[in-house]
């Protein structure tokens, strides 16, 4: 029995406004630098410039729309910012308060200080607890009405992750987020050996939902499992499936989406 594709809503007059996506602003900057993306395998494959996904699986009309008190900070490799399968750029496209910046041993950004003292911030830098000394560590977010939480985020590989935590001083002062997934992993873009890593944007979204932005936490979970299936779907070159529990799940929180040709 074929299933129908779910009814996306009327197209609104107005069309919505997102906010930047830092990610997407770091990937500009390193192509004017000069600097090219690793060609990886499938990197000839026509993709859209705002979802990175092969353009016959477009991502654009899925961007969900979603108000979060929280902000998030993503610390990126060069190679990552041009990843196709990297998850941080969902993030940015889902929390309006997001920035990204290349880290450097020998180099500090200086907007990334000013940013960590910033006095509307409560920065949260999140990495498991059992590197780090005990009095550092925290499992919960606390609600504090005069200071919204700044996740920092390491998004990069585990080995790169940890040579980013050791070698980055102005991280000693920040609090760390250490999370207690209670599920393993459904990232499947790329290998991995611990099924227990989870990707950048379920790290976030788990964060979201700690600082009582469900909406927002539900949302990306949902924007998430759409982005895989399209990526999956477009890799293997197969038909463009809309018809799924999770393109259902993320239907609330698309504002303005475009009927899919088919």
């Amino acid at each position: 029995m074929s299933i129908s594709p779910p009814v996306l809503p009327a197209m609104s007059p107005v069309t919505p406004t997102f906010a930047a996506n830092a990610v997407a602003r770091l990937r500009d900057e390193r192509e004017e630098e000069g600097i090219k993306p690793i060609q990886a395998r499938g990197w000839r494959a026509p993709r859209c410039r705002a979802c990175r996904v092969i353009e016959s699986h477009c991502l654009c009309a899925w961007r969900p729309q979603v108000e979060a008190r929280s902000g998030v900070c993503l610390i990126m490799t060069n190679k990552e910012v041009f990843k196709p399968s990297n998850t941080g750029w969902l993030i940015a496209d889902v929390v309006r308060d997001n920035h990204a910046f290349i880290w450097s041993r020998t180099e500090t950004d200086p907007q990334l200080l000013a940013l960590l003292a910033d006095p509307q911030w409560q920065p949260y830098l999140v990495f498991p607890g059992e590197y780090v000394e005990p009095e550092r560590v925290t499992n919960t977010v606390e609600a504090d009405s005069t200071k919204r939480p700044l996740f920092i985020l390491l998004d990069a590989t585990w080995t790169e992750a940890r040579k980013i935590f050791r070698k980055s001083p102005y991280f000693d002062r920040l609090p760390i987020l250490s999370l207690l997934p209670e599920k393993l992993s459904r990232y499947r873009l790329r290998r991995s050996t611990r099924s227990e890593h989870l990707c950048t944007a379920e790290v976030a979204a788990l964060c979201l939902d700690l600082a009582g932005d469900t909406e927002a936490a539900s949302a990306l979970d949902a924007y998430f499992d759409v982005f895989s299936q399209h990526y999956l779907d477009a890799k293997h070159q197969l038909d463009m499936n809309v018809a799924t529990p999770a393109h259902t799940e993320l239907m609330p929180f698309v504002q303005n989406a475009a009927p899919v040709a088919r």
